[in-house]
């Protein structure tokens, strides 16, 4: 077998994954964590097919603010709520609630879930 030129790209490979070797491996000693990242991708991939539309978002904050929206909406849909229920719930409770309890309103710690849920039941 002949060597490889450490000036080559497979060397330049190969040293980039040697040298990230324990976090690429960091899965077969927990078993919480995913083998690939395809739950992440996925959940990017709206936000990828529109990266040329947001140049035109009008400002910086108003980037910032949609950037926000689409953080509550996957985030909403990883904890199991379709999120224009859960939208519409928050929005719906928001201005009575809080500001010192705002995180009683994120996707994971809301309290009425059934209601969202009857909010799913009634729009099917």
């Amino acid at each position: 077998m002949g060597r490889v030129s450490a000036k080559s790209d497979l060397a330049r490979a190969i040293g980039y994954t040697l040298t990230r070797w324990q976090a690429l491996t960091r899965y077969r000693d927990d078993g919480r964590i995913e083998m690939d990242n395809n739950a992440a991708e996925c959940a990017l991939r709206g936000i990828a097919l529109g990266r040329g539309n947001y140049l035109f978002m009008g400002s910086d904050a108003g980037g910032e603010r949609a950037a926000a929206i689409y953080s509550l909406v996957q985030t909403a849909k990883l904890n199991g709520l379709d999120p224009e229920a859960y939208l519409r719930e928050v929005l719906g409770r928001i201005a009575d609630h809080p500001i010192c309890r705002i995180e009683e309103l994120l996707p994971w710690n809301i309290g009425t879930r059934e209601a969202v849920g009857d909010e799913q039941r009634r729009a099917a």
